[in-house]
């Protein structure tokens, strides 16, 4: 079979993405054959094109799509062909019309959750499940700090941490973008002097967490947000990696925690990767989550789509339409 790729051969800008041609074997044992319906585009592409974390080329890019199972290999008993699934996480390709993916990397979608959402929305949601119930489980009465409250990420994990009862205060980086987090933070804060804000709104003691996926521009005052024994979760570089740190520092401003987690560390068995995305699917179909999906692209586009989520351009979760 043949079917349609993006491929990189050399690191750098959005435009070393190519779009090719490509086979597409069966199935061998523990595999399925997807035909997807829509992938999912988030930074850490960015971080794979670039060359920020390296990649052996020529390689596919994209860790999360949708799909309809169209051919099972020899051993598969969890799927069947028709079955909707998704994934986020493993071997990177996801930027493709057809895609065979190993069976123990796939969850069932579930009605009520669509297309859209599952392969827009999956990587984003696991990642909040994570960050608000298991790096720092959250509990009613703390007051949280999110970066990016806007984001992707952001507005599902916020949403996520009201409902378990923290206080949320989001950072922003325009109005347009505080127009959004209003609906799903008690405070929403610029990045100038963010930790002095947030002190005046505790009072000075500082919150119990901070997430930050932005990185190297908020670091710095992110620890000083904290109150004595907060923790600090690193879970992304969209301003550049986190500089070196004396751990000293820690000591210093608080007996502080820091921890730099990833999704794979906390799905990496099957009954994990099967769970976390229930949780989240049964967040969405109750109604305590509403994903959005802001913006969609061809797969013939992702170079643009690139670029947009790089200046911050893009609401929500971004589509590419095989």
């Amino acid at each position: 079979m043949q079917t349609q790729v993006i491929r990189i051969h050399q690191h750098g800008d959005s435009s070393v993405m190519q779009l090719e041609t490509s086979s597409v074997a069966a199935p061998q044992a523990g595999e399925v054959l997807l035909k997807q319906t829509a992938i999912g585009v988030n930074f850490i592409d960015t971080y794979h094109r670039s060359g920020l974390y390296p990649l052996s080329l020529p390689s596919g890019l994209g860790v999360e799509a949708c799909g309809v199972v169209e051919a099972i290999g020899a051993g598969v008993t969890e799927f069947k062909p028709g079955d909707r699934v998704a994934y986020a996480g493993g071997a990177l390709g996801a930027y493709a019309v057809h895609r065979l993916m190993p069976a123990d990397k796939l969850v069932h979608v579930p009605a009520g959750v669509s297309d859209d959402i599952a392969a827009g929305t999956l990587l984003r949601g696991m990642t909040a499940q994570y960050l608000l119930k298991k790096t720092f489980p959250v509990h009613v009465g703390q007051t949280i700090l999110f970066h990016a409250a806007a984001g992707g990420v952001g507005q599902l994990a916020c949403q996520w941490a009201r409902e378990l009862g923290a206080t949320v205060i989001g950072t922003v980086g325009s109005e347009e973008k505080a127009k959004i987090a209003r609906t799903y933070c008690d405070h929403i804060i610029g990045y100038e002097h963010f930790s002095e804000q947030v002190r005046e709104i505790t009072g000075g003691k500082g919150v119990s967490v901070v997430y930050d996926g932005v990185g190297a521009d908020t670091f710095a005052g992110s620890l000083d947000c904290l109150a004595v024994r907060g923790m600090l979760v690193s879970f992304g570089n969209a301003s550049g990696p986190v500089p070196a740190f004396e751990p000293a520092i820690l000591a210093q401003k608080g007996s502080l925690f820091f921890t730099r987690p990833t999704l794979g560390h906390y799905t990496s068995t099957r009954a994990e990767l099967v769970n976390t995305a229930a949780d989240y699917f049964h967040a969405v179909r109750r109604g305590l989550l509403k994903p959005e999906v802001g913006q969609s692209y061809a797969l013939a586009d992702a170079a643009q789509a690139h670029q947009d989520l790089a200046l911050r351009k893009t609401q929500g979760s971004t589509l590419l339409r095989p």
